[in-house]
């Protein structure tokens, strides 16, 4: 019984942010990687945009992105992050989006609609800028013919927008 409580206190502790940092703006986030990364069906070079809101609706942020590849695949999409601070400056954070995917010259996903889960890990600068990776996987869930899916590993940026920065 004890086993399993030191269990779940260590779970909580872990998912709880060490430090909180308060105020963070709105970020554009720009990121360039390696797309189908692990099954190497049809590797290509990914770029992608993001914008970050500040806002916060519970402990969730929205966000917006679009992502293409040097195989003309496209990705829009929109969902909700959260930043786990670890002391000032190292970030981690986990998200979810679901979006519009039109496959191009490259990988046929199965699907139009897809998934996407990621983690990323930042450092975060004085002026509030972040540099770090992010790994996703894109999926359909299973709702197509058939899921492939796919990994991608990232370098990010994130630019801190607006004018108290």
């Amino acid at each position: 019984m004890f086993g399993a409580l030191r269990a779940v206190i260590l779970c909580a502790i872990l998912a709880t942010p060490l430090s909180a940092v308060a105020g963070d703006p709105d970020f554009l986030t720009i990121a360039v990687g390696a797309y189908d990364l692990v099954q190497d069906h049809d590797q290509a070079a990914e770029i992608r945009a993001e914008y970050r809101s500040e806002k916060k609706i519970w402990i969730v942020k929205p966000f917006i992105g679009l992502m293409g590849t040097t195989d003309s695949a496209v990705y829009g999409y929109g969902g909700f992050l959260t930043d786990l601070f670890f002391g000032k400056r190292w970030v981690l954070t986990p998200s979810l989006a679901i979006g519009y995917y039109d496959k191009g010259d490259g990988l046929d996903l199965g699907y139009e609609v897809e998934f996407r889960s990621s983690i990323e890990l930042s450092y975060r600068f004085d002026d509030r800028s972040r540099f770090g990776l992010s790994f996703y996987h894109l999926s359909n869930a299973s709702i197509g013919d058939i899921n492939p899916g796919t990994e991608v590993l990232s370098v990010v940026y994130s630019i801190p927008l607006g004018s108290d920065n």
